[in-house]
């Protein structure tokens, strides 16, 4: 017999400049800065932000090719929050063949965001 183990998984975000980018996306998307760790000299090693109910993990690296989906409950009103912050919208908000209104958008590192209604 096997016994069923939850476990919680957070997308971890890697950027040239956290402090900057992080700054940006809590203005754009609304997240939230928490947990911030830094080393002796003040740079950004490790920090958590948050979404509603989600979290993902931040920090200084290289970036990679990385896409993340937020589910949001508004995506009309993120959108043009996000636009007005500055985002860089490379798919516009439309409603979806799968039931999903969504859009994406790049961060300032060049990551892909995406955001919209679908709830897997």
């Amino acid at each position: 017999m096997t016994s069923e183990i939850r476990r919680t998984f957070y997308p971890l975000i890697a950027t040239a400049d956290p402090d900057t980018s992080m700054e940006w996306l809590e203005k754009a998307f609304g997240f939230v800065p928490h947990n911030v760790y830094r080393d002796d000299s003040g740079k950004i090693v490790h920090a958590e932000m948050g979404y509603d109910t989600g979290l993902f993990m931040f920090g200084a690296g290289v970036r990679v090719k990385a896409a993340v989906y937020v589910a949001v409950d508004d995506p009309d009103a993120h959108h043009d929050r996000a636009k007005a912050a500055g985002a860089e919208i490379f798919r516009e908000l439309a409603d979806t063949d799968y039931g999903s209104r969504d859009y994406a958008a790049r961060d300032l590192d060049g990551n892909e965001w995406y955001f919209g209604t679908y709830r897997p």
